[in-house]
């Protein structure tokens, strides 16, 4: 590729044809933003600003689900959870229910290290339920989980009857799945 110069420009067009395309050149760059100045106005309603939103409701009940083994997932998930309820907006507000099933059950091992943060979760209100049918099909024993865990029948309807009364539901996507 080579670089065109002006005297270059000059002997390849002529008159009417040059001033066409330099018209033409500048009305498309004109056109894509490039090199023109642009006020505030313009940029704010091109690019308008989220205004965050307010609380409305005095309660709010959110059902979070994990599904995922790992640390990263779980990592994920506690940090969504202690996010939410330290969110000043919310803060005093929010119910959270976290809902574990299939290979998620690791969160509520005992010998997984994430029993500290689990019951300073539990401090602030937070239910944990394990589905019943994860720790049959995995051979999962009750005993190998933390006392303060309840065991739902299936999580999958624990989750079904909590959007039912209307909680919001959150399933946070495994890091590994979002590279």
């Amino acid at each position: 590729m080579s670089i065109i110069t002006i005297t270059d420009w000059k002997s390849r067009a002529t008159g009417k044809r040059a001033l066409a395309w330099l018209v033409g050149i500048i009305s498309l760059l004109a056109f894509l933003g490039i090199g023109v100045p642009m006020t505030a106005a313009r940029a704010a309603s091109l690019y308008p600003v989220a205004v965050p939103a307010e609380p409305t409701q005095s309660q709010y009940r959110v059902v979070f689900q994990l599904d995922s083994g790992g640390d990263g997932a779980i990592k994920k998930t506690l940090t969504n959870i202690e996010n939410l309820l330290n969110d000043p907006r919310l803060k005093g507000k929010v119910t959270v229910e976290l809902v574990v099933n299939s290979k998620g059950y690791q969160v509520y091992d005992k010998n997984n290290g994430f029993g500290e943060r689990l019951l300073k979760l539990k401090e602030h209100g937070v239910i944990f339920a394990q589905c019943a049918n994860t720790l049959r099909e995995l051979h999962v024993d009750r005993k190998d989980l933390y006392p303060f865990i309840t065991i739902v029948p299936a999580g999958v309807g624990e989750i079904t009857l909590r959007q039912a009364q209307g909680w919001a539901y959150i399933h946070p996507t495994p890091p590994s799945l979002m590279e």
